[in-house]
């Protein structure tokens, strides 16, 4: 669990630290919710996932689309949005409120909004016209099934404990996965780099 939680701390720092490159200028208070969202994802175990082992699933992240070499920066910010925009639905339904402690809920779809509306900013100035419909193909369409997958999943297991405990880790593999994407961002975007 400790590793998880420092490779999605990863992701946050790449992703939305001062040397980012995403082609937009992302606040200091960024990075701070980022790191907030991260301890708030970790507080909400409710449950030791080895009670949940009967539960298990492969949600068959795409992630050799999500990391591979071929996306372009517009791409990679739109799948990072898309995984950000569908763990923020994710969490924010009805079934959601009733799984997790209230408290630690609202604060992190609070969180994730506030990601959402920087990142919303990053889209509008990497993004033309020609890339209108980007969100309906490519990576960026793989994420979206992925999380279809997730939402079936918790239909199935009738959003039991389990099922969301093992949502909640499937949920931070995911985000961690996305670190290479992030670092390969990053060294594309910096001059120095070799």
């Amino acid at each position: 669990m400790a590793f998880v939680l420092s490779l999605l701390m990863a992701l946050v720092l790449v992703s939305y630290g001062p040397g980012g490159s995403l082609g937009c200028d992302l606040s200091q208070n960024h990075v701070l919710v980022g790191r907030k969202n991260l301890r708030l994802l970790g507080q909400m175990r409710r449950l030791s996932p080895r009670f949940c082992l009967q539960d298990r699933k492969d949600f068959a992240f795409p992630q050799e689309m999500v990391e591979g070499g071929q996306l372009q920066e517009a791409q990679a910010i739109s799948v990072l949005h898309e995984m950000l925009q569908q763990t923020f639905n994710l969490f924010h339904t009805e079934r959601s409120s009733a799984a997790w402690d209230t408290t630690l809920l609202e604060q992190l779809c609070t969180g994730l909004h506030q990601q959402l509306d920087d990142l919303d900013a990053c889209l509008g100035q990497v993004m033309g016209e020609e890339d209108s419909a980007l969100g309906r193909t490519g990576p960026t369409l793989a994420v979206k099934r992925y999380f279809q997958g997730i939402h079936v999943y918790l239909q199935e297991k009738e959003y039991s404990d389990c099922a969301w405990e093992i949502v909640r880790l499937e949920i931070m593999r995911s985000f961690s996965s996305a670190t290479s994407l992030q670092e390969r961002l990053m060294k594309d975007g910096d001059p120095n780099s070799p």
